[in-house]
C-alpha cells in the first residue's frame, strides 16, 4: 500500500508533534509517525515526567499553529533565572544572582509545561486538523529519494510518497542514519535524573539552577500539585552517582536532594517516579540531505541547560516553516534545503558549544575552578549590558 503527501514528519515527541500541527496549520498534507504511542497520562507506565520551558519566542509560534490556546491554563510562568553557586567546603548558597525578565521585557522568559501534559493536548490538536494524520505506534524503516520526491517505508509494511522528509526522530534518528548524513558526539559521563517534587516554600515563577559539582541542580516551577507548591527538577551528575540515587529508598533520597537543594524551598517530597538519562552534546555534520531536513535532537541534542534544547529545535521549526511557505511549490528541493542548512548550521555550532562549556563548568570539582566558576558568575552579572545581553542571547533574539 503506498500513500503520498506533502511532509512525512518522522518522530512524534513534544518537537515531532509541534511540527505537525505548525506544518499542517500552514495547509500542508502531513503524515506523522512514531513508532512508541504516546503516553499522555501523569501516572502512567512510560510517561515522561521532564518538563519543557518554551521561552518567550516559542510563543507566537505556538500560538500561530493552534497550540497555546490549548497550553495557557496549563503552564508556569518563569519570570527569574536565579543560578546559585554552592560550591563551598558546605553544600550552602554563596553566590546567588537573579536574571528578571522584567530587565528586557514586558513578558517573562517562558512558560514551564510537563512533557506528559504536552503530549495530551498536542495529540488533541493534531484530532482537529483534517490534513494530518498522525499514526502512533508506526515507525519509519527506509528512505529512498530521488529529485523530485522521497519514499519512505513504515513499520507496517507501507509506504509514503512525500516531497519532504523531516526528521525529527532522536538522538538516534532512523531516518538521518538512512540519509547517510554523521554526527559529532561528545560524552560527559554524566546522567540525569529527572522528577517532581513538593516542598513548603513557594517558587514564585523562580526557576532554580545550583551549582556544586557534578553538573546543575534545577528546579522549574510547576502548577501546585496536591495543594502543594510543586518543581520539576533536573538533576545532573556522574554516571554511577546518578545512578546511586535513581536506586535509594524514597526517604534517603528526600534527604539527599534536600541538602543538594540547599534547602532553598524547606524539605523535598517526592511528587513522581523518578527517570534518568545520559547526557551527551551532538550535532549532525549536515541538516539536509536529498529531499530530508534534520531538526530537533536529530540534529543536535546539548545538556538540559538553560532551556536551550526545545527552543534550539523550534528554531529550525520556524526556518523550515518560513522557506516552505515563502515558496510552496518548490517544497522540499535541493535549494530549500541549502537555504536552511545555511540559516541554522553556525547557529546551532555556537550554541552546541556554549553549552558544552556551561556543562564542564558546572561540573568541576577543585575548589580552585569553584571558585573561579563563582567569580566568573558575578563578574557577568555586575555588568548590567552584559547581563541583558546574556538575557537576550538566553532567549534566541540575539
Amino acid at each position: 500500500m503506498s500513500q503520498s503527501c506533502d511532509i512525512l514528519i518522522s518522530g512524534g515527541g513534544i518537537a515531532g508533534l509541534t511540527a505537525a500541527a505548525a506544518f499542517g496549520a500552514a495547509g500542508f498534507d502531513v503524515i506523522c509517525v512514531d513508532p512508541a504511542p504516546p503516553v499522555t497520562e501523569r501516572d502512567a507506565e512510560g510517561s515522561d515526567l521532564r518538563t519543557t520551558a518554551f521561552l518567550q519566542p516559542a510563543r507566537g509560534l505556538l500560538e500561530q499553529c493552534g497550540l497555546w490556546a490549548r497550553l495557557a491554563e496549563h503552564a508556569a510562568p518563569l519570570q527569574i533565572m536565579r543560578i546559585v553557586d554552592a560550591g563551598g567546603d558546605v553544600p550552602e548558597p554563596r553566590v546567588v544572582r537573579d536574571f528578571n525578565a522584567a530587565d528586557i521585557s514586558d513578558q517573562p522568559f517562558g512558560w514551564n509545561l510537563p512533557n506528559w501534559l504536552l503530549r495530551r493536548e498536542m495529540v488533541a490538536r493534531l484530532a482537529d486538523l483534517p490534513n494530518v494524520d498522525f499514526r502512533p505506534g508506526t515507525g519509519t524503516t527506509s528512505l529512498f529519494t530521488r529529485t523530485a520526491e522521497a519514499r519512505v517505508g513504515l513499520s507496517d509494511g507501507s509506504r509514503v510518497r512525500a516531497r519532504l522528509v523531516v526528521a525529527a526522530d532522536g538522538r538516534n534518528s532512523p531516518m538521518r542514519e538512512a540519509a547517510g548524513i554523521g554526527v559529532h558526539t561528545t560524552r560527559y559521563g554524566q546522567k540525569a535524573l529527572a522528577f517532581a517534587v513538593t516542598h513548603p516554600i513557594a517558587h514564585d515563577n523562580v526557576s532554580t539552577e545550583i551549582h556544586r559539582s557534578g553538573g546543575p541542580f534545577t528546579l522549574v516551577p510547576l502548577p501546585d500539585w496536591q495543594g502543594q507548591p510543586s518543581s520539576a527538577i533536573v538533576w545532573m551528575e556522574r554516571g554511577p552517582k546518578a545512578l546511586e540515587f535513581l536506586n535509594m529508598e524514597a526517604e534517603a533520597f528526600e534527604a539527599a536532594m534536600t541538602e543538594r537543594s540547599c534547602g532553598l524551598f524547606g524539605p523535598l517530597k517526592l511528587a513522581s517516579r523518578r527517570t534518568i538519562w545520559s547526557i551527551i552534546s551532538q550535532s549532525a555534520e549536515r541538516l539536509s540531505g536529498e529531499r530530508i531536513a534534520l531538526m530537533a535532537e536529530a540534529a543536535h541534542v546539548v545538556p538540559p541547560i538553560g532551556a536551550q534544547g526545545l527552543n534550539m529545535s523550534l528554531g529550525d521549526l520556524r526556518t523550515l516553516l518560513d522557506l516552505a511557505q515563502a515558496r510552496p511549490g518548490d517544497l522540499g528541493d535541493a535549494g530549500m534545503l541549502a537555504a536552511y542548512h545555511k540559516a541554522r548550521h553556525t547557529e546551532i555550532e555556537l550554541r552546541v558549544k556554549g553549552i558544552d562549556l556551561l556543562n564542564r563548568a558546572s561540573m568541576v570539582e577543585t575548589r580552585a575552578l569553584r571558585d573561579a566558576r563563582a567569580m566568573g558568575l558575578s563578574a557577568l552579572y555586575s555588568l548590567a549590558p552584559v547581563r541583558k545581553t546574556l538575557m537576550q542571547m538566553g532567549l534566541g533574539v540575539r
